[in-house]
């Protein structure tokens, strides 16, 4: 999208840019359909190091097979299919397919208990799951009081009517996909529920172009010749999903898929990407954190650009990553409901550590102040996203009330803090509920955690405000420590001591408590809620 659009500045760039948005689009046409059919789209990597190839062909004919297969089981437009399964070549069937009939696909993480999914495929109305024999049971249990739900099993009974490869070997590999307009529903994203309980976040078709842009800068011009792109993050995630496989897929580029649900290993994370010539990567920084722990080094292989999101990476890290991967990772921000929105392109304007980057061609963010009105730089406000724009949701699924709460005087708000420099920086203060307020300072907890983490004998570290009586709240922080690493005095006091003297005297944690791991969303963020909840417990006990 961005390919015939000059690259030598930033203004240049977001002057020219222009959304080029058909009036019949369709993901799973685009993905693969009008690819060279022999051209490499998957390597499929299982736990045990076995690799399959697959290609554009492929997946076009097995798609068409899977929807012959869902059609004629009474699935059609608008239905929804929920996806429970690891980075696995079915998953990317079942996505394809489902687009091609124009119904409706749901991710769901596969490290999902029986109650998160009841409540994702209940409230859904799914009325086919595609899973795999490992989560059988679980998706069973979930599904055991919903009514009219069928399970397509990968891995399971052969010769039986719910075994997915069995039901596209009866189906035709000749399908013509529904043709759909941009704005008909193609995916339901659940946020990840840090405040309250999850919802699901409707997207259209246009979902993906709408990506493309901040896709291509924050892998430096992607595609070059032989990308290869992968990422440890999950498909069921918008990270996964729409910030690697579907655009590259679209760009007609190979995906390295791992059907792995362990945790992160950096060194066998090391060996694969080096094994199979990745050259984009998508590495959450807790990844990054624990290659640069591990002493990992891609020098000298495929690799050339990385993207990272989900939270600050600090100075520290960037400096690692200079020396240890040859290159510096480019920052990302977006959400569920408006994705891939602000980031970072190394080649075409310099990172500045710390900063979420600027906004991407096409798209319109902007600080606000407490009125509405434009923030002033410097002003801490809310990040919001105007409206209509390609990567923004439809709204929330059966919460109209919910979708006007978050969208005011066409600008979906984030629900993130943040302010704006003099050269259109953004920087991340905090969401909107995370703001610690003590004795008049409002102080957001990443910029304390991104500090202590930087300590070498923190693994990582999360910060919430508890009451005070005299300043109504002060800092607490929850420190993971290194492997071979012990709590003490001394090191309480190595810490509180960094934190006043890197950042202010009253952003220190006054309280710090060491824990063996941090709650986090499946998608790998800091549940500060469960923290402020384990605090409130531990009140009222006392």
């Amino acid at each position: 999208m961005l390919e015939d659009l000059p690259f030598g500045s930033y203004a240049e760039l977001r002057r020219a840019f222009r959304w080029q948005v058909p009036e019949r689009f369709n993901i799973g046409v685009a993905c693969v359909d009008r690819h060279e059919p022999g051209d490499l789209a998957l390597v499929a990597v299982d736990p045990q190091g076995g690799v399959r190839e697959h290609t554009f062909g492929d997946l076009a004919k097995s798609s068409n097979r899977l929807a012959n297969a869902l059609r004629g089981r009474g699935t059609g437009a608008g239905d929804r299919v929920a996806i429970v399964l690891p980075q696995r070549v079915e998953t990317g069937i079942a996505h394809l397919a489902t687009y091609k009939l124009a119904a409706i696909a749901v991710p769901l993480s596969p490290l999902f208990g029986h109650e998160a999914l009841r409540f994702r495929i209940g409230d859904s109305g799914a009325r086919v799951v595609v899973t795999d024999a490992r989560r059988l049971d679980v998706v069973r249990e979930a599904i055991a009081e919903l009514a009219d739900v069928e399970v397509l099993v990968v891995d399971g009974a052969r010769r039986e009517r719910t075994d997915f490869w069995e039901a596209l070997r009866a189906g035709s590999d000749t399908f013509t996909a529904v043709s759909t307009r941009p704005d008909d529903p193609a995916m339901l994203i659940y946020t990840s529920g840090t405040t309250g309980p999850p919802k699901g976040a409707l997207h259209g078709h246009r979902v993906l172009l709408g990506h493309l842009p901040g896709f291509e800068l924050m892998f430096d011009r992607f595609p070059q010749d032989q990308d290869r792109a992968w990422t440890p993050a999950d498909w069921a995630w918008a990270g996964g999903l729409l910030d690697l496989l579907l655009p590259s897929w679209y760009h007609g580029r190979a995906v390295i898929g791992t059907n792995r649900t362990s945790a992160f290993d950096p060194g066998w994370a090391e060996q694969l990407m080096r094994e199979h010539r990745v050259s984009a990567a998508f590495l959450p920084p807790s990844a990054l954190r624990m290659m640069r722990q591990a002493d990992s080094t891609m020098t000298g292989s495929a690799l050339r650009t990385v993207m990272s999101g989900g939270e600050a990476l600090g100075a520290e890290t960037l400096a690692w990553s200079r020396e240890h991967l040859g290159l510096e990772p480019n920052e990302i921000y977006g959400q569920t409901e408006a994705n891939l929105v602000i980031g970072n392109s190394r080649g075409v304007w310099p990172i500045r550590p710390g900063s979420m980057g600027r906004v991407y061609p096409g798209h319109d963010v902007q600080v606000l102040d407490a009125d509405g009105g434009l923030a002033a730089p410097g002003r801490v406000g809310q990040i919001a996203v105007r409206v209509p724009d390609p990567v923004c949701f439809l709204g929330y699924w059966n919460r109209p009330e919910a979708t006007a709460e978050k969208v005011h005087d066409g600008w979906p708000y984030t629900g993130d803090l943040g302010r704006v420099d003099d050269d259109g920086y953004l920087w991340f203060t905090a969401r909107d509920d995370d703001i610690i307020n003590s004795a008049g300072y409002r102080i957001g907890p990443g910029e304390i955690e991104d500090c202590i983490a930087s300590h070498p004998s923190v693994a990582n570290a999360a910060a919430i405000g508890v009451p005070d009586e005299m300043r109504g709240q002060v800092v607490k922080a929850f420190v993971v420590l290194v492997p071979g690493c012990e709590p003490s005095e001394s090191l309480e006091q190595e810490i509180r001591a960094m934190v006043r003297t890197r950042l202010a005297t009253y952003e220190y944690p006054r309280d710090i408590e060491f824990i063996d791991e941090l709650p986090t969303t499946t998608t790998g963020k800091v549940r500060r809620v469960a923290l402020h909840l384990r605090e409130k417990e531990r009140h009222h006990q006392h």
